[in-house]
């Protein structure tokens, strides 16, 4: 199992109601609730947030598919928005995503990039099969950490964080070897590259001592 973002989003909040920053691999951004919902409307709800994923994907599959085929389609707009109706005893969720463009398009143009539009990766992640896995911790649990040193760095690994990405004994199994015990051999590799490696953790079970 390979993670598809090399670093996690990371969302976290304080005692301010509703305020979530969110962290992702060039910054942060700020989430928050409505006013009608007891927030203060400072970013994107989460609603707003699942249908601009939809609504980015959407624009960003469709200028790689027009580029390439080299059409003068210079701007694109798409709407999202969605709704929740009661089907024979079950809620389904219903979302309708509008394109425009705003240049004009052959019919055979609009009809194969409505197509394109469909099978965009957040399309094709919301129309499948999802299964969300909750895992909780908590950072004051140390009984859970196991160190490992070569007299020059110390490896720390959280189990209760490993979910087992397997990237570390990938690619640098001279160190990181779960078939062994310990699992992590410190002399197998230069700090170095033990250090850079540890970096590219998707879920930081593994870190450096400081």
């Amino acid at each position: 199992m390979k993670y598809d973002l090399e670093h996690p989003v990371v969302a976290s909040i304080g005692t301010e109601k509703y305020k979530c920053t969110v962290e992702w691999r060039h910054g942060k951004f700020i989430a928050d609730e409505p006013e009608s919902s007891g927030g203060k409307d400072k970013g994107p709800d989460p609603y707003t947030l699942l249908l601009s994923s939809l609504g980015t994907c959407t624009l960003a599959t469709l200028r790689m598919y027009i580029d390439r085929k080299g059409w003068d389609v210079p701007k694109i707009a798409v709407s999202v928005n969605m709704y929740h109706e009661v089907r024979d005893g079950k809620t389904v969720t219903v979302i309708d995503r509008d394109l425009n463009f705003l240049s004009p398009v052959t019919d055979e143009q609009r009809e194969r990039m409505v197509q394109i539009a469909k099978v965009c990766p957040i399309s094709k992640i919301l129309e499948g099969e999802i299964q969300v896995r909750t895992f909780a911790y908590s950072d004051n649990d140390e009984s859970q950490k196991h160190s490992y040193t070569n007299d020059d760095i110390t490896v720390v690994w959280k189990p209760e964080l490993c979910r087992h990405a397997a990237r570390c004994a990938t690619q640098l199994p001279t160190v990181f070897n779960p078939a062994v015990k310990p699992w992590v051999n410190m002399d197998g590799a230069t700090s170095q590259e033990i250090r850079e490696q540890v970096a590219r953790c998707p879920t930081g079970a593994l870190s450096i001592a400081k």
